[in-house]
């Protein structure tokens, strides 16, 4: 099981940052990801972290703002989020357990949390 926390109302500008916990040991060997998906649009890909530590980003503006890391000793991830715009509104999970090598789709994830809402007002 995931479950992710830390989402929140900030303004723009602002910071957040979100964990995702892992029941099990399991989760120290998979790769895990944020995705996030905004109203009305498809769930998007934000970043995967492998379990070596290899990270990936879905855009470049993402890149420079937002940064994936892992405790595996916790079995968490975390999702430190800055320069937050109106448009990173969104519902944000985390997965885990990628199948096969497109660890930046949906479909490639064998578990889910429930989400976590982060607002950002303008």
């Amino acid at each position: 099981q995931l479950q992710a926390s830390g989402g929140g109302l900030v303004q723009a500008g602002g910071s957040l940052r979100l964990s995702c916990k892992a029941s099990g040991h399991a989760f120290r060997s998979y790769t895990a990801a944020w995705f996030r998906q905004a109203p009305g649009k498809e769930r998007e890909f934000v970043a995967h972290i492998r379990s070596n530590g290899n990270i990936a980003y879905g855009t470049d503006s993402l890149k420079g703002r937002f940064t994936i890391s892992r405790d595996n000793a916790k079995s968490s991830m975390y999702l430190q989020m800055n320069s937050l715009k109106s448009e990173d509104t969104a519902v944000y999970f985390c997965a885990a357990q990628c199948v096969g090598v497109q660890c930046d789709r949906t479909s490639s994830y064998s578990y889910w949390g429930p989400g976590t809402q982060v607002t950002v007002s303008s």
